[in-house]
C-alpha cells in the first residue's frame, strides 16, 4: 500500500518538477550571491507563491544569511524549507458538535465541487457518520443527476428540486429533512458561479441566509473548493467567496494536475483560511487531509519526511 508521503510526493510531482525543479541546481555548492536570490525569486514566483509572499520569504532568508553567517547556497536549502513550513498552518481537527452539522460547499464552475462532495462523503462514512446530500445546484445541466448517481453509489439520500427551481428552497428542504431524520452531516452542493458575477454571488448569499433560517447556526462550515490548476486566479475567487458567505476552509482540488502548488502559501497569507483537504488523484482516497510537512517535502521533491 502506498504510504502517506509517497501519495504526497506523487501527487505533487508536477509542481516539484516544473516549478521547484531548478532548486537543486540553484542551491548547489556555490557561494551565495545577489544572483542566487534573483534566481530564487524567479522560481518562487513561477511556482505561484505570489509576489508579496515571495518578497517576504526572500527578506527573511536574507536576514538568516546575515545572522547565521551562511556563505554557501546549499546552506539555504534547509533555511528555505523552514521558511516555507512556517507559512503553512496545519488544519484544525474537524469536530461536529451539532446534529445535524451542515456543510455548504461553494466554488466556481469546473472546480470539482460535486466530485469533492462525494469524496468527502466516503471519508465521513468511513468515520461512522450518517449523511444527507442537498442538491442546491439547480442550474447546471446534469448537476442534480450527478449528485444522485453518487448518492446511489454511497447509499446517501439526495434532496433535490425540479430543474431550475429555487436553490434556496432546495437548501431549506435539505436542512429540514436532515434534521428530521437525525443525520450527522448534511452536505450541500451549490451552483458553480464566477466570483465576478454580482447577481450570482448575491443569490449564493441568499442560499446561505436561508440555511440559517432552516436551522439556526447553520451552515456550521462553508468550504470553498479551489481548482489548484488556476494558480493565483484562485486567490481572487477565494477573496470574493469569503466576503460573500464567510468561507471557513479551503479544499484544493486537482493538486496532482497542477504545477502551481505554491498558491497554497498565498491562500494562507492573504486569507488566513485553513486548507482542509487536498485532491491528489482521481480516487476517493486521494482526497486527503492537508499535511503541511508532507506538502513542503512534496513540492521540494525531498526523499524523506520528518
Amino acid at each position: 500500500m502506498i504510504n502517506a508521503f509517497d501519495k504526497w510526493k506523487n501527487g505533487l510531482a508536477k509542481t516539484s518538477k516544473t516549478a521547484f525543479g531548478q532548486l537543486a541546481t540553484l542551491l548547489g555548492a556555490t557561494e551565495i550571491s545577489r544572483e542566487t536570490f534573483e534566481d530564487l525569486e524567479a522560481i518562487l514566483i513561477q511556482a505561484d507563491l505570489g509576489i508579496e509572499t515571495t518578497s517576504e520569504i526572500l527578506a527573511s532568508l536574507k536576514r538568516t544569511v546575515q545572522t547565521e553567517g551562511l556563505t554557501r547556497s546549499e546552506e539555504l536549502s534547509a533555511a528555505l524549507q523552514a521558511e516555507l513550513r512556517s507559512r503553512l498552518d496545519a488544519p484544525p481537527a474537524l469536530r461536529w458538535t451539532n446534529k445535524p452539522s451542515v456543510i455548504m460547499v461553494v466554488g466556481v464552475n469546473g472546480s470539482g465541487k460535486t466530485t469533492t462532495i462525494a469524496k468527502l462523503a466516503q471519508r465521513f462514512q468511513s468515520e461512522g457518520h450518517s449523511l444527507l446530500f442537498g442538491a442546491a445546484d439547480t442550474f447546471r445541466a446534469g448537476a442534480v443527476d450527478q449528485l444522485q448517481v453518487w448518492g446511489e453509489r454511497l447509499k446517501v439520500d439526495v434532496i433535490a428540486g425540479a430543474p431550475e427551481s429555487d436553490p434556496g428552497a432546495v437548501a431549506f428542504s435539505a436542512v429540514q429533512s436532515g434534521a428530521a431524520r437525525g443525520v450527522d452531516l448534511i452536505l450541500l452542493d451549490t451552483a458553480g458561479r464566477l466570483h465576478t458575477r454580482f447577481n450570482l454571488m448575491e443569490e449564493l448569499k441568499k442560499v446561505y441566509r436561508v440555511i440559517g433560517k432552516a436551522l439556526p447556526g447553520a451552515p456550521h462550515a462553508t468550504w470553498l473548493v479551489l481548482d489548484a490548476t488556476t494558480g493565483q486566479n484562485a486567490l481572487q475567487q477565494a477573496k470574493a467567496f469569503k466576503e460573500a458567505v464567510g468561507v471557513t476552509g479551503v479544499i484544493l482540488s486537482k493538486l496532482d494536475s497542477s504545477a502551481r502548488g505554491g498558491m497554497a502559501f498565498a491562500i494562507q497569507r492573504e486569507l488566513k483560511l485553513p486548507i482542509l483537504f487536498a485532491g491528489l488523484g482521481e480516487k476517493a482516497e486521494d482526497l486527503i487531509p492537508f499535511n503541511p510537512d508532507a506538502f513542503i517535502e512534496g513540492i521540494l521533491g525531498n526523499s524523506s519526511i520528518a
